[in-house]
């Protein structure tokens, strides 16, 4: 009797608790109706920007909490989850009046379904919440949810940063809310409640199949057992790349990721090869059942320890020993069904491996693998044969055939293809789902894509550059200038080189007005800044020319972003980005004025380059920005402006040089435009470092050339994990950038070369070749190797001679860094350098583990100093 009370107390208590959150959400859905679009947008725009700042501390929080996964991965997954899904929803239409034609005389008028019910999974619980609180509210829908009770602090987390967000920028307070405490009987009573309207179900089949029998409109998911069919004409070194990448992505948690591979037999024994290269390691035939009786229970399921564990960590429960660098464990089976049950969905890094004697074997064992749990979901192919590739796309049952596309993230859309992006994949009747598509607002008809890979449209933004010494003879005659404001530092005024920039506006046939700035300090502060617009503001320029080093750069360039749009939000300029054409937060295109870069320092290569640094004078927080607002219209190479300066500026500035050459020719996103750039910087530095040093005018005017062509390469290339280790150096120690570049840059060499624990993830870079590149930088100056290791290590033995020959040693302890205070810094650094935005260019996809150790041996400066 005790017991039965007790239960009825409970079922009370939760079905109070759940009308309040229902109750409350109805008062917002009712405030919400007489919204604007505009301000619905504003809405789900500060909710990104918000979710995006997030990403690693909810990274974090979710992998320590669930123990599953990849945090790394976890940081991507949540960016895509802000980024690229406000990138894709941003223009949407979703309230009123959408679409008004006119010659049809239809008017197509957008309402909210009304309350939400939202569940999410364990697997992806922060990027999950914040994808399904942006589509919510874009749509003007408050969301309950539901949320894993394995996963229940970090989707809080989650949540909590999108309604604080929401509600700051003026939504109703019930917009977003959840169940405190998890239980199966209160996500239940939720989704069955007459107030809710529809159902987002993310998670097992069980509450999926539970959401859809609700009588309600529902949008679920099914699960996921994708094959992957290697056919004799693939490009093996890409789609091997692209299968290890998708595998080991959170550690093979993505539904939609590969489960098995189909290789035809005339290329089998290479594509083995090239997975053993990758570090896939197969296990023997022995070892099968010990695997299987691990991973799976007797009814066919994966174990609830194995989804997102590591390789290593399946091995040991499965009592097998394998390499302590396997990414990935390889299955070379032949059976598809429950007699095999390794050939059902893993969500691990676990891959089986089949042998196709032909096509229509290879389609026949899709077939299978899709009919044993993977119905409506994702098939991908790696195939040159575009006739083939279609004819497998309309032979799979499956909602998604992606061709030559890593499975796990071409699955969810956008960044390998032009599909929906999308963290809540349909997989159609198939799949007992109502949807076949990445979720969007399309209708209940079972649609299917074939999305073939794409490589993103790349591009190069370059300023008109003129060079040669009293070059700045240009300024004569340069269209447009009428109101000039000079941007510099006292010293230009004391060497008399203003002086000669007005001496050159004077000769112009009509007279020049003009205005000089010439307070900039060290440090570029908002209040150095403020002071700056304001004279613009009162003068109104219509060309800001820069003369000086890179604080001036970044002064001119920030007063000129502020000048021409003041309203410019900080905290929404310095966050990240996967792709800057698609950053969340992007800068307005200056109009008012023109902007002139003329250096008089080498090393940085800012006069065309869209980068600036500014840092808050009340905060002290330091904020890198970039975007392609912020480079420069014209940029004057004039050598007569670099001549006096001092021998230690030199060697530090032309190591740079050295440094942002190399950086940005190995980038991912390195092209046929920005190497050759790169390429003839680097020999140019090797050249005339020396001579440079030792007061050779010619010679400093060629670094001068060196480091803006090194400028044009790494401004659109970027740069990798060496600008992000220097610039969080920079901000913690007071190394100066060049300095903590050229120290970082033999370790940062050492560390690329290696094959990649995580593989960099950019659809033009097709596989890992940065022991390639930095072998051809080596052949290009004319150094001797039979190999590429050689090379590397005469490539470094270079670079180091070419430092000491100037007088720089290349560790941090040499350089004054206590080590008691590094030692204390060493894990913030390395988490702040996994975050700064270059990290996202390098060949290979960093650890935060990786860029500590990579960190530690620049303060010994092992296998470099002594």
């Amino acid at each position: 009797m005790l017991k039965e009370n007790k239960k009825t107390t409970d079922e009370e208590n939760v079905s109070t608790m759940i009308d309040g959150l229902v109750a409350k959400a109805h008062e917002a859905l009712k405030i919400m109706d007489d919204y604007t679009q505009e301000q619905v947008d504003h809405i789900v725009h500060q909710m990104a920007i918000a979710g995006l700042n997030a990403s690693l501390k909810l990274a974090k929080l979710a992998h320590e909490e669930t123990d599953r996964g990849v945090t790394e991965d976890k940081v991507i997954k949540n960016m895509f989850a802000t980024e690229e899904i406000w990138h894709s929803i941003k223009r949407d239409k979703t309230v009123g009046i959408i679409e008004d034609d006119k010659e049809h005389r239809l008017i197509k008028v957008a309402e909210p379904l009304g309350v939400l019910a939202g569940v999410t999974p364990v697997t992806n619980p922060t990027s999950t919440t914040l994808f399904k609180s942006l589509i919510a509210v874009k749509t003007r829908n408050p969301i309950i949810f539901g949320f894993h009770p394995q996963a229940q602090n970090c989707s809080v987390a989650a949540a909590k940063v999108m309604r604080d967000a929401a509600i700051a920028a003026g939504a109703p307070d019930g917009i977003i809310q959840w169940i405190e405490k998890p239980s199966l009987e209160a996500t239940s009573y939720l989704i069955n409640h007459d107030g809710v309207a529809s159902v987002l179900a993310t998670g097992g089949p069980g509450m999926v199949k539970a959401a859809y029998s609700t009588g309600k409109p529902a949008l679920g998911v099914g699960p996921g057992n994708g094959p992957a069919y290697i056919e004799k004409t693939a490009n093996i070194r890409r789609a091997v790349n692209d299968i290890v990448l998708s595998k080991t992505f959170d550690n093979g948690m993505v539904c939609a990721s590969e489960n098995s591979a189909i290789v035809d037999k005339d290329i089998y024994a290479e594509v083995k090869k090239e997975m053993e290269k990758n570090k896939v390691y197969f296990i023997k035939k022995s070892e099968h059942k010990a695997l299987a009786d691990a991973m799976f229970t007797p009814t066919g399921g994966v174990k609830g320890p194995i989804a997102g564990a590591s390789a290593l960590k399946i091995a040991k429960l499965a009592g097998i020993k394998i390499p302590e660098d396997t990414k990935v464990i390889g299955v070379e089976i032949s059976e598809v069904g429950s007699k095999e049950p390794l050939s059902g969905e893993k969500l691990s890094p676990v891959i089986s491996v089949y042998k196709s004697k032909d096509h229509a074997e290879a389609f026949k064992l899709a077939d299978a693998l899709l009919h044993y749990g993977g119905l409506g979901h994702t098939a991908s192919i790696h195939t040159m044969d575009e006739k083939l590739a279609t004819e497998y796309g309309v032979k799979m049952l499956a909602s998604r055939v992606l061709v030559n596309t890593p499975s796990a993230i071409g699955g969810i859309g956008n960044l390998y293809n032009e599909m929906i992006p999308s963290l809540t994949l349909g997989t159609g009747s198939w799949g007992k789902n109502s949807i076949s598509h990445n979720v969007s607002s399309f209708d209940l008809l079972n649609i299917k894509t074939i999305a073939r890979r794409r490589n993103n449209m790349q591009w190069i933004k370059q300023p008109k550059v003129y060079f040669e010494k009293t070059s700045v003879r240009y300024l004569e005659d340069m269209e447009g200038i009428h109101r000039a404001f000079i941007v510099c530092d006292p010293v230009m005024v004391q060497f008399g080189y203003i002086d000669t920039i007005l001496d050159e506006l004077k000769r112009r046939k009509h007279e020049v007005e003009y205005s000089l700035f010439s307070d900039v300090e060290a440090v570029t502060s908002t209040d150095m800044v403020q002071r700056g617009v304001t004279q613009m503001n009162i003068f109104k320029p219509d060309t800001i020319i820069s003369l000086g080093g890179g604080s001036t750069m970044d002064a001119a360039k920030d007063m000129w972003l502020f000048y021409e749009h003041p309203d410019v939000d900080l905290f929404g300029a310095e966050q990240g980005f996967i792709d800057i054409r698609k950053r969340t937060y992007k800068f307005p295109k200056p109009e008012k004025a023109q902007f002139v870069a003329i250096p008089t320092t080498f090393g940085t290569g800012g006069e065309v380059t869209p980068f600036s640094t500014i840092t808050d004078s009340k905060t002290q927080v330091k904020y890198p920005i970039a975007d392609y607002a912020l480079t420069p219209d014209v940029a004057i190479i004039d050598s007569q402006f670099i001549e006096s300066m001092p021998k230690n500026i030199v060697a530090i500035a032309g190591l740079e040089v050295l440094n942002n050459a190399v950086e940005s020719f190995v980038s991912n996103m390195a092209s046929d435009y920005t190497r050759p750039y790169a390429m003839q910087a680097f020999k140019l530095v090797v050249d005339n470092l020396q001579k440079a040093y030792n007061g050779d005018v010619d010679a400093m005017g060629e670094l001068h050339n060196a480091s803006t062509l090194a400028g044009m390469s790494f401004g659109n290339a970027f740069a990798g994990v060496g600008h992000s280790l220097a610039d969080v150096l920079n901000n913690e120690f007071g190394v100066s950038h060049g300095l903590g570049v050229i120290i970082s840059l033999p370790q940062v060499i050492r560390y690329n070369f290696k094959q990649p624990t995580k593989i960099a993830m950019w659809p033009k870079y097709e596989h890992f070749r940065a022991d390639e590149d930095y072998a051809q930088i080596a052949r290009y100056i004319g150094l001797q190797g039979t190999t590429n290791e050689e090379l590397k290590e005469a490539l470094i033995a270079k670079i180091v001679e070419l430092a000491h020959s100037v007088g720089v040693k290349l560790s941090l302890k040499d350089n004054g860094i206590d080590k008691k205070q590094f030692d204390a810094k060493l894990e913030d650094l390395s988490e702040l350098a996994f975050a700064d935005q270059f990290s996202f260019a390098n060949p290979k996809e960093p650890l935060i583990a990786e860029l500590k150790q990579i960190l530690i041996d620049e303060y010994s400066g092992k296998g470099i100093e002594k």
